[in-house]
C-alpha cells in the first residue's frame, strides 16, 4: 500500500522534526545542501540525478527554501532519479499511479489562521507538512541510462552562463590574494586568482572559482541597500552562523540551477560543527537560512538582462 501520510503536525514539532534531519545528516558528515547528483558513478551509491532544482511536476514552479534541502536529502537518500516531484493526489489527476509500497518525502509550508487580539482579527502564520512522491516512484517511470557526461552542454559552456551570470550583477569583484570574502563596508568582493583553485572529486578548479564567487554575490544581496540582511561580526556568532549558511545555501541553489560543482567554503569541519551548535539551539535557524537564501537567489535573478 502507498503511503501518503498527510498527518499534519503542530509548528513546534514539524519545525523540530526538520532540524533533528538535519542535525543527524550532519552529524555523520553529510552536507544535506550540496547537490545529490554529485557522486561519481565509481561510487557504490552512485545514481543518476538531473541538475537543477527539485520542481513540482503540475504547476512547474521550483520548490524554495527549506523544501530544496529536504527533497534533496529524500533524492540522496532513496536514490530518486529525477526533479519532478507531486503530491498523490496531483500525481493521479495527471493519470499516474504510485508504486506500491513507496513513501512519500516531507514538505513543509505555511498557512494561516484567524485569532482576535485586542480586538482585532490577526491572520498568525503556522507551519503545516505535506507529502509528495518523485516521478522515478511511479509504475510507469523508465531509468534513464544517462550521466552527467551526456549532458548536451560541455561545462565550459555552463561556465560561460555563470560568468555572464555574475556579470550582469554589476558587483566590484577584485582578484587578488589568497582568501575570498564579501567587505560590506566597500561593498566589494575580494576573491583569489582562479589559478590557485585546484580541482576536487567534486567540482573542477573553475567551478571551485566560480561557485565561490557565487557565495560571497549571496553574501553581497545582505547588503543594506539590497535585502539588507544582519552580517554578524564574527566567526561564531549567530548572525555570522546564519548568514553564511544562508550564502552556502544561496550558492549551492545557484550552482544547482546553473550545472556547476560546488565547492564548500571555508574550514569545512568548523563551519559543520558551528551550524550543528546553532541548529541544536535553535529550531528556526534552518528555515531562516533557506528562506533568505531563495530571496537571494531570486534577487539574483531579477538583475539578468
Amino acid at each position: 500500500m502507498t503511503t501518503a501520510q498527510p498527518a499534519t503536525q503542530t509548528r513546534r514539532d514539524l519545525q523540530q522534526h526538520v532540524t533533528n534531519t538535519i542535525i543527524a545528516q550532519l552529524e555523520i558528515g553529510i552536507t544535506p545542501w550540496h547537490q545529490p547528483w554529485h557522486a561519481k558513478p565509481q561510487q557504490r551509491d552512485w545514481h543518476y540525478m538531473p541538475p537543477g532544482l527539485p520542481r513540482n511536476a503540475t504547476s512547474g514552479k521550483t520548490y524554495r527554501g527549506i523544501n530544496i534541502v529536504l527533497l534533496w536529502m529524500s533524492a540522496m537518500t532513496n536514490y530518486h532519479q529525477t526533479q519532478d516531484w507531486a503530491t498523490f493526489k496531483q500525481w493521479r489527476e495527471k493519470k499516474q499511479m504510485i508504486r506500491k509500497g513507496e513513501k512519500g518525502s516531507l514538505i513543509v509550508y505555511y498557512d494561516t489562521i484567524e485569532k482576535e487580539v485586542d480586538g482585532e482579527i490577526e491572520k498568525i502564520p503556522f507551519l503545516k507538512s505535506s507529502y509528495v512522491f518523485n516521478r522515478s516512484q511511479l509504475q510507469d517511470f523508465q531509468a534513464s541510462p544517462e550521466d552527467k557526461e551526456t549532458r548536451p552542454m560541455t561545462i565550459f559552456d555552463h561556465l560561460q552562463l555563470v560568468e555572464r551570470f555574475i556579470d550582469n550583477t554589476n558587483a566590484v569583484i577584485e582578484n587578488k590574494g589568497r582568501k575570498a570574502y564579501y567587505r560590506p563596508s566597500q561593498d566589494k568582493i575580494v576573491l583569489p586568482p582562479v589559478k590557485l583553485f585546484t580541482g576536487t572529486e567534486i567540482c573542477t578548479a573553475a567551478e571551485g572559482y566560480y561557485s565561490t564567487a557565487l557565495h560571497e554575490l549571496t553574501h553581497w544581496t545582505g547588503h543594506e541597500k539590497r535585502l539588507d540582511r544582519r552580517f554578524g561580526k564574527k566567526f561564531g556568532d549567530h548572525n555570522y552562523a546564519v548568514e553564511e549558511l544562508v550564502a552556502e545555501l544561496g550558492a549551492a541553489f545557484l550552482c544547482a540551477e546553473l550545472e556547476i560543482g560546488l565547492l564548500p567554503k571555508g574550514t569545512h569541519a568548523s563551519y559543520m560543527d558551528n551550524w550543528l551548535t546553532v541548529l541544536r539551539k535553535d529550531k528556526q535557524f534552518i528555515f531562516r537560512a533557506a528562506s533568505q537564501a531563495s530571496k537571494a537567489v531570486e534577487y539574483l535573478h531579477g538583475l539578468q538582462r
